[in-house]
């Protein structure tokens, strides 16, 4: 994938409110450490993350897509009338139909001729909008595109840790760890075709993408018959041989990657990976061959938000001065499924 008229115009998030510590979590599930001879302290031992945020209870996805979608657009100055393409990118969605894109775009106030979906892929639906957005754009099909994200994790956390205290089993404690890892938060990412006349760099160079379809059974989150005639949402991950094939795709992707955008290890000023935690973040960069200095995380103080860490955090390193005008960035997704997808911007 290579483009050549494909800027990021404008990043725009939304914070879920609601700070929770893991201590908090290990908290709740006292009773199970307690069964399995836990020692309090081993949530963030295990992952790196000390605390994620979660959005009160009963907040509309919606809300939080509308909100970070509007900060995109007044940080733009472009007009909802310009938005040629909505995708809602997000795992968690309002409804199974209609597209939750439709509620979004009815609070920017987007209609029209504009195409309005949902798009999904696990962890990596932000970025596969993306590259919807900007294929569009390269066609000369559309000026603007937005893709927009709102992921919530406290009901799954809710339903898992009433779940573990009921089984109160290692090997069930061990396939629910990932879930405990979930932080809440909304993105919008802004793409055009830099006709805007605004001053604004990020230019979307191209990508690669790799799969592991063989691997789609170590991560599900659905829900599953409750045995009353109802169903309930639950979520399984085997953590380690996600990271271990996420890890070997990632490889992979990366040896492709480098040559497709012309550059090497070197070259690339920083990277925004995916926030799953601190062991596939060593291991990952560590894989690659790229300093650790080179990276910027935010699951320490946010968790994993899905879909919207990735964009969440390139608009944080941005704010905070860490990604510059005429940064080479490379924006790494590994999501489960598996897919991998990496990103090549000049900022």
């Amino acid at each position: 994938m290579r483009y050549s008229r494909v800027h990021i115009e404008a990043l725009g998030y939304e914070l879920a409110p609601v700070v929770v510590t893991s201590a908090e979590l290990e908290k709740r599930l006292e009773p199970l450490y307690k069964a399995l001879r836990f020692t309090p302290g081993q949530l963030q031992v295990l992952t790196g993350i000390r605390e994620r945020r979660w959005w009160e209870p009963g907040y509309p996805l919606s809300r939080g897509a509308i909100a970070a979608g509007k900060k995109a657009l007044a940080s733009s100055g472009i007009s909802p009338r310009d938005i040629g393409v909505l995708v809602y990118t997000g795992v968690c969605r309002e409804q199974f139909e209609p597209a939750t894109a439709c509620r979004v775009a009815a609070g920017l106030d987007i209609g029209g001729e504009t195409m309005i979906y949902d798009l999904s892929n696990a962890c990596l639906g932000v970025l596969n909008g993306i590259i919807d957005v900007a294929n569009r754009i390269e066609l000369g099909q559309i000026r603007a595109g937005l893709v927009v994200s709102c992921e919530s994790a406290r009901d799954i956390n809710d339903i898992m840790i009433a779940d573990m205290l009921e089984k109160q089993s290692m090997d069930h404690f061990a396939s629910s760890l990932a879930t405990l890892t979930g932080g809440s938060g909304a993105v919008a990412v802004l793409l055009t075709d830099g006709s805007f006349g605004s001053a604004s760099g990020r230019r979307l160079l191209g990508g690669m993408a790799q799969a592991a379809p063989e691997h789609h059974g170590l991560c599900l989150w659905g829900i599953d018959p409750d045995g009353m005639g109802g169903y309930v949402q639950s979520m399984r991950t085997d953590a380690v041989n996600v990271m271990n094939n996420g890890v070997e795709l990632g490889r992979r992707t990366w040896e492709a990657f480098l040559p497709e955008m012309g550059w090497r290890v070197e070259d690339v000023d920083h990277v925004i990976c995916h926030q799953v935690g601190s062991a596939h973040q060593s291991t990952i960069l560590r894989t690659l061959g790229i300093p650790v200095e080179k990276d910027f995380t935010t699951y320490e103080f946010l968790g994993n938000m899905g879909t919207v860490s990735l964009p969440l955090t390139a608009a944080l390193a941005e704010e905070r001065d860490i990604l510059s005008p005429g940064n080479r960035v490379a924006f790494l997704g590994i999501g489960s499924g598996l897919n991998c997808l990496m990103l090549g911007l000049e900022w």
